[in-house]
């Protein structure tokens, strides 16, 4: 996805969580234990304070040293402190333009990277918050646009495994193996990878693994962000390389 429309589904999934009925507060996310609405809700406005804090610092500048833009109220307060937060976020975003490079996660690097990964933040959280509101009694779930979660599914693969690989993280027990993903519902949402010595290579193509998992690519997500289980997808093959990947991916 182009940044214009990872800009929109930021805007739009944001606004969701901007929207939460303060009477949901104190409900329990069903799968992030011990957190409720508005634990979610404050996490992800100070992580919109951080990034707004990130866009307006120097490129070189260590994310350790990077100090978020104020700080989010308890209590009902925390609702319109959220759409401030992401406003703020947005703003930098729109002020900034998508190439001026600024510190990152993994470096310097354009502003387009922090739209992408707000974005996708942004929508694992508007899930916990609609799963919370389902669970207490409330509508159903609304669903994730496919291309949004397929592209989910691509920064999973690209960035969070590269980082997992470079902090030692990679289980010995997929080295040698692969894994195919393949989201069902959305365009080129087939993935390949490869792990050998701690490292994974990542292909964007139709190939047999040594498991390949399938389904939405919202279900896909979900699971790779360990919101949904391993057993609600289509599961062909050694289930245990998937197990193992999924829960050295544990944040």
């Amino acid at each position: 996805m182009d940044t214009p429309q990872l800009l929109s589904a930021l805007r739009t999934q944001g606004g969701l969580l901007a929207d939460t009925p303060t009477e949901t507060l104190a409900e329990p996310v069903p799968t992030v234990p011990e957190w409720t609405v508005e634990h979610v809700l404050r996490h992800t406005g100070k992580v919109h304070l951080w990034v707004a804090a990130a866009l307006r610092s120097d490129p070189q500048t260590p994310p350790s040293e990077i100090r978020r833009i104020g700080d989010m109220p308890r209590g009902p307060e925390c609702v319109a402190a959220y759409r401030a937060a992401l406003d703020l976020v947005l703003a930098e975003f729109d002020r900034l333009g998508a190439d001026r490079i600024v510190p990152t996660m993994v470096g310097p690097a354009p502003v387009a990277w922090w739209v992408r990964r707000q974005a996708h933040e942004v929508a694992v959280h508007r899930i916990d918050v609609s799963d919370a509101i389902s669970a207490g009694g409330g509508p159903d779930v609304p669903p994730l646009d496919p291309q949004v979660a397929a592209d989910g599914v691509d920064e999973w693969v690209s960035v969070f495994l590269a980082r997992l690989a470079d902090a030692g993280r990679m289980p010995e027990t997929v080295n040698g193996h692969s894994i195919h993903l393949h989201g069902t519902d959305a365009v080129a949402a087939e993935w390949y990878l490869e792990f050998d010595g701690g490292t994974v290579a990542v292909t964007r193509e139709h190939r047999k693994g040594d498991v390949a998992l399938r389904g939405s690519a919202q279900e896909l997500l979900l699971t790779l962000w360990r919101r949904r289980p391993l057993d609600g997808l289509d599961v062909v093959g050694d289930a245990a390389v998937a197990r193992a990947l999924l829960g050295a991916a544990a944040l």
